[in-house]
């Protein structure tokens, strides 16, 4: 245990200016690492966070992230902030390694915890000269509401000053605890909780059982946040041989790739499922740990289908027996869900893009199951999608119905009908064409409806 032998003297550090471009995002505020390494650009908006999100006066908070250049070093400033602002206790995790879907439960499972700052830009590279975010997570473990991002937003346009404590950074080699001043510094094992949960809604004999009968699988974590949940997972509880998690160490810049789980960014694990023989079955997770890609052999499984996928067999999965209250996609996700909704006489509820849209559903207790196009999926046991949730319903179903990914489609198809489905994505496009070409699509509307 390490502790300050008396409370750090706190320091208000003054801003030439107020910085004009905080606004947070669905997801938080994500920036190139140069801008978040300006002088006073974390903390500024680090103060908006600690002066806007109630309860933070001897409240607790969850703070970690997915691993990415930075990671440390906001860890260390957010201590020290936190701190400044009185906050009671934080909980991080060691080498500050959080997945989102992990944090949200840590959260949601803590008592008197106000809320959580996870450190992530999520599916974007990471790196010296590549992407960095902060995300606000609330009481109820989702991302901040629009309400409380608009106040952040609004604090970080006239703010004056942020007050910052100098102290000695809190190792994170191992857990332990610490004292800042008047602050508790918990730093606990990111993994244990999360895969706790995941045992207790999945059945892992009947996994370890299927995957030990001759049906190889291999997840590619992309050297981002879901390594260590993946290898304590798949190689530890379920036996399956040392290597069947790729890129299993979390690094700052990804190993140079890009951790987002597509057919473009995965092209290894989706050329060893779509052209090779030794798997059947592939998946991979994002940065920090809430997107999914599934893969079987010679089979992709689009996001807006495995949504379908999963809710049509949710019973058949040791959590899910009791059924379903309810699912939700995002608009642009196709409808396949809806037909599976409407045979299974349960509510299909259709939000705008942002997952903390679905929180509100919930929170409400309207919805089990939910999901979007951009590879995310969740449920009702955390308020953030969950990648490696998706991967063991998947396995889970696949135990199941003793079949193959593409046996399961044609099933499924052969039931519900097939609802095609492609997404696009333009990356690198300069604003003003990418504004001008959105606005004469926006314009066009009004003569489109009936149009072939």
């Amino acid at each position: 245990m390490t502790a300050s032998a008396t409370t750090p003297q706190v320091r208000h550090i003054s801003l030439a200016s107020p910085f004009q471009d905080q606004k947070p995002g669905t997801s938080g505020l994500r920036r190139p690492t140069p801008v978040f390494q300006q002088p006073h650009y974390l903390e500024s908006f680090l103060e908006a966070v600690l002066q806007t999100l109630p309860g933070v006066q001897g409240g607790m908070l969850v703070v970690g992230g997915d691993g990415r250049y930075g990671n440390r070093r906001a860890i260390d400033v957010i201590l020290r902030m936190a701190c400044a602002h009185g906050v009671g206790r934080v909980v991080t995790t060691t080498d500050g390694i959080l997945s989102t879907p992990a944090a949200s439960h840590l959260i949601r499972t803590s008592p008197g915890c106000v809320g959580g700052i996870i450190l992530s830009a999520s599916h974007n590279p990471g790196g010296p000269e590549e992407d960095f975010g902060v995300k606000v997570n609330g009481a109820n473990g989702g991302p901040a509401t629009e309400q409380l991002s608009d106040a952040i937003h609004q604090a970080t346009l006239t703010l004056q000053a942020y007050a910052v404590v100098e102290a000695a950074a809190i190792p994170l080699d191992r857990p332990g605890h610490h004292q800042l001043g008047t602050m508790a510094v918990e730093v606990v094992d990111g993994v244990v909780d999360f895969v706790t949960l995941m045992q207790k809604l999945f059945d892992f004999d009947q996994l370890r059982e299927f995957l030990g009968s001759g049906f190889p699988i291999t997840f590619d974590a992309l050297h981002a946040v879901t390594g260590p949940y993946a290898r304590r997972i798949f190689e530890d509880l379920l036996g399956l041989p040392v290597g069947t998690v790729r890129h299993g160490v979390p690094l700052e810049d990804f190993g140079g790739g890009h951790p987002d789980p597509n057919l473009t960014y995965a092209k290894p694990l989706a050329d060893a499922l779509l052209q090779g023989d030794e798997f059947c079955f592939g998946a991979a997770c994002d940065g920090d740990g809430d997107r999914n890609m599934i893969l079987g052999r010679r089979c992709f499984v689009n996001p807006s289908d495995s949504l379908a996928v999963i809710t049509a067999h949710a019973t058949r999965v040791k959590g899910y027996r009791h059924g379903l209250a309810g699912v939700a996609r995002s608009m642009p996700t196709s409808a396949a869900v809806d037909v599976v909704a409407e045979q299974l006489a349960i509510p299909c509820h259709e939000t705008p893009t942002g997952w903390k849209f679905f929180g509100t559903l919930l929170d409400a207790g309207r919805i089990t199951v939910c999901g979007e196009e951009s590879f995310g999926t969740g449920s009702d046991h955390v308020r953030e999608k969950d990648g490696l949730w998706a991967v063991l319903f998947w396995l889970s179903i696949l135990a199941a119905e003793r079949c193959s990914v593409a046996t399961l489609m044609e099933r499924h198809w052969a039931v519900y009908g097939r609802h095609y489905y492609s997404r696009h994505d333009y990356e690198g496009v300069e604003q003003t064409a990418a504004a001008e070409l959105y606005g004469a699509v926006r314009d066009r509307l009004p003569t489109l409806a009936g149009q072939p």
